[in-house]
């Protein structure tokens, strides 16, 4: 796959539903390159900067992790530079290591047929820690594009980080309106308080984790109505 433009600084390589791999972003600065989110494994990684190196563009040197879920962080330990976390985040992700530590893997392999797709050539299962560790919200200055990173409320997880791409009003949203693993049930009163940030926000384009970029307009209606 290659990476696809969605703005003058934003470019995502595309998610997979076969092994759960969600898009990851690229966000490309005059001084510093930001990607969000590591990937599901170091294969996973390593093929985005092929396609990070194929477009003619920098490696990253920060990786900015929307939340703690398995298919955004197995690759930290392959990324080139640094990575950030919230500090929910950080804790969640320390918990796992230290349950993949104390009881294996096979845990993890029964939460979802795609993961053991993932994982099915017997590659390791890497757990690491964040570089850096913040609480409520950071602004970066990229290089001709300012990018916000920012702790939010939302039914998916409650460490979502939400980026906010300012000048190309692009919100990169991870998984954040999804629902609570395993059942996908969809907390109400947090889609409504995710929806109202969206709207203050009022981006011109919404990426989900895994799927194509959208409006606000069907983000919002999403949240607030579901899918009808």
């Amino acid at each position: 796959m290659k990476l696809d433009k969605l703005s003058e600084h934003v470019w995502v390589y595309p998610f997979e539903e076969k092994r759960d791999r969600p898009n990851l972003s690229y966000i490309h600065g005059e001084r510093w390159n930001l990607v969000v989110d590591a990937g599901h494994s170091e294969e996973h990684t390593k093929e985005f900067y092929a396609a990070i190196y194929e477009a003619g563009l920098p490696l990253p040197d920060i990786t900015v992790i929307t939340h703690w879920h398995w298919d955004h962080i197995l690759g930290m330990h392959a990324v080139n530079g640094l990575t950030i976390a919230n500090e929910k985040t950080n804790q969640y992700i320390a918990d796992f290591k230290k349950r993949i530590e104390n009881e294996g893997t096979d845990f993890f392999f029964e939460f979802d047929e795609r993961i053991r797709e993932e994982y099915k050539d017997g590659k390791q299962v890497i757990v690491t820690m964040p570089d850096m560790v913040f609480s409520g919200e950071m602004m970066l200055n990229i290089g001709g594009c300012n990018v916000r990173i920012f702790q939010a409320e939302a039914p998916h997880t409650d460490d979502s980080t939400l980026i906010e791409v300012i000048e190309d009003k692009v919100l990169i949203l991870g998984d954040c309106t999804g629902g609570t693993f395993p059942d996908w049930t969809v907390n109400q009163t947090l889609a409504e308080k995710l929806a109202k940030t969206i709207e203050d926000i009022d981006p011109a384009l919404c990426l989900p984790g895994h799927w194509n970029a959208l409006s606000k307009e069907i983000i919002i209606q999403d949240l607030l109505y579901g899918e009808d």
